[in-house]
């Protein structure tokens, strides 16, 4: 059995792994509009990443016998002023995130609950890859500058061909 305490931590972070979700939506519907169809499916996919997050520790509590409380989310911001700040506002929110994960793990540590422990290594594992990776794209959105759309739609291009959109211009998953 799990106690209230990081019961209700799980629960939480669940919202946050959701909140994630819909702020990468968000996102990619601020790139679809741009048309930048390379870093709208880009976004698509770290939603439901992001949502897939959210049901390990959905599952996770269930298994321990947890009593999961689905609850409410905040609304996403829903307009950025460019690019990088689009990418800005994911990597803030993994920086959170992070830290969330971490104040998990060792809640887990000091309660001595050893399945929740390994549970949280694999996230902070994961926060990892995820703040790289955000850190990599920001940079590069940085290095070519908001203001140049060459060096945007060649980024764009770059995502497309990481996620398997067919066509920068088709925008959609093959």
């Amino acid at each position: 059995m799990i106690s209230d305490s990081l019961q209700n931590a799980i629960n939480e972070q669940i919202a946050r792994e959701q909140y994630a979700s819909q702020l990468y939506l968000s996102i990619a519907g601020h790139f679809e509009l741009r048309n930048l169809r390379g870093f709208a499916t880009w976004m698509r996919r770290h939603s439901v990443e992001e949502t897939s997050h959210a049901m390990k520790l959905f599952d996770f509590l269930a298994d321990r016998g947890g009593r999961i409380e689905v609850k409410a989310l905040p609304q996403p911001i829903n307009h950025f002023q460019s690019v990088q700040a689009a990418f800005e506002a994911a990597l803030d929110h993994e920086r959170q995130v992070s830290k969330d994960i971490h104040k998990l793990y060792e809640m887990a540590q000091a309660e001595k609950d050893y399945s929740s422990h390994v549970l949280f290594e694999w996230f902070v594992t994961e926060q990892v890859e995820e703040e790289k990776t955000l850190e990599e794209i920001l940079e590069h959105v940085r290095l070519v500058g908001n203001n140049n759309g060459m060096g945007l739609l060649l980024l764009d291009q770059q995502l497309a061909a990481k996620t398997g959109v067919a066509t920068a211009a088709a925008g959609r998953e093959s």
